[in-house]
């Protein structure tokens, strides 16, 4: 495997170990962010391994799948999930809707975002 694949990889891996992390502590807005940095960076390996190529810098998850023309690839289900969790990333950079978002993010939503990014992760690591 090529180093910058497995680089984003490693980093993919430890984001969803922190997010787990997060949701022991009870720190809710940090699960769906964390899962959503899991996902952009298992994106970025996947896009390095298809591209050859060093992925864009972006947040945007919809943008970097599209870009790495895998976006298609996914599930209705899969698409939608990439929806519910990108906006995860700036609320929890620039909580504008601090307080809403907070009392969406209970502990089994946090356990389902965490079980959706495992199974759309593993999903990506089998076609790597």
């Amino acid at each position: 495997m090529d180093d910058k694949v497995k680089y984003w990889l490693e980093l993919s891996d430890y984001d969803l170990e922190t997010a787990l992390a997060m949701l022991n502590s009870k720190r809710y807005l940090y699960v769906g962010f964390m899962c959503h940095q899991a996902i952009e960076k298992i994106f970025k390996s996947f896009y390095t391994s298809l591209k050859l190529e060093t992925a864009p810098y972006s947040h945007s998850l919809s943008y970097l799948a599209k870009k790495g023309e895998f976006y298609e690839d996914f599930t209705e289900d899969q698409k939608d999930f990439i929806d519910q969790i990108e906006p995860l990333n700036i609320e929890a950079r620039y909580p504008s809707h601090k307080e809403r978002l907070l009392r969406s993010l209970t502990h089994e939503k946090c356990l389902e975002i965490i079980e959706r990014t495992e199974q759309l992760q593993q999903w990506i690591k089998e076609k790597l």
